[in-house]
């Protein structure tokens, strides 16, 4: 399976989604700037968190209007895999490539630490390996991370299973204590009406060895390359 792990002006963290893929987990997987049109060699795409175009104007907002995003787009109406982290996830909403939008964290700060995040869905390529129910321990780094949508798309998400992880307690139990950015419902990734395109705040990559604090997120990464083969 081969990566290619897209890199904007402000990225921050491809180095570190890089690392994770080929020497963590053997695979293949190259840098892919955001110029590059041609993306038929590729079977997942990652999208990284950082600070595409320095957030101008808003979190993604520049970044969707990049050469690569439309050959992304017709890669993701292909079947591809995507996967858009923290920053990466909100370059996918400003696409229209998932529903809804990125407001500011409650709190107006940034925050940065670990979370727990319970798997409501456990049939989709990128948490097949893991188990509905879940609870997952992987880092946050955001001020925009604050999911919105209206009712009628988050009822949507709910029924059709797209809501993919929920920030939690580390029981499990879904509280507002346990939201870090007043996110609606809770939600902290989700996927597209063909589980193949999957936004998430939390960072899998820097959960993925146990010098890090966790290895949750290798839940993932494994996942879906355990599914595409």
């Amino acid at each position: 399976m081969r990566f290619g792990v897209v890199v904007f002006p402000g990225s921050n963290c491809e180095a570190d989604c890089f690392y994770v893929l080929r020497d963590v987990l053997g695979a293949e997987v190259d840098y892919v700037w955001h110029g590059e049109t041609c993306l038929g060699r590729y079977d997942c795409l990652v999208l990284p968190g950082g600070f595409s175009y320095g957030d101008y104007l808003r979190a993604g907002a520049i970044a969707r209007f990049s050469p690569v995003m439309e050959a992304l787009a017709e890669f993701a109406e292909r079947g591809g895999f995507v996967i858009g982290i923290c920053n990466g996830f909100q370059v996918l909403l400003e696409a229209g490539l998932l529903p809804g939008a990125m407001l500011w964290n409650e709190s107006l700060r940034f925050v940065c630490r670990f979370v727990h995040l319970r798997l409501e869905n456990d049939s989709t390529p990128w948490t097949h390996l893991g188990k509905r129910g879940q609870v997952l321990r992987i880092p946050i780094a955001h001020q925009q991370g604050n999911y919105f949508a209206d009712d009628r798309t988050l009822d949507e998400l709910e029924k059709s299973g797209r809501v993919i992880l929920r920030y939690s307690e580390p029981t499990g139990e879904v509280t507002r204590e346990a939201n870090p950015n007043g996110s609606a419902r809770n939600i902290a990734g989700i996927c597209n009406e063909g589980f193949n395109v999957f936004g998430l705040m939390p960072h899998p990559e820097r959960a993925s060895e146990e010098v890090l604090g966790s290895t949750d997120g290798l839940v993932i990464w494994r996942s879906v390359m355990e599914y595409a083969r």
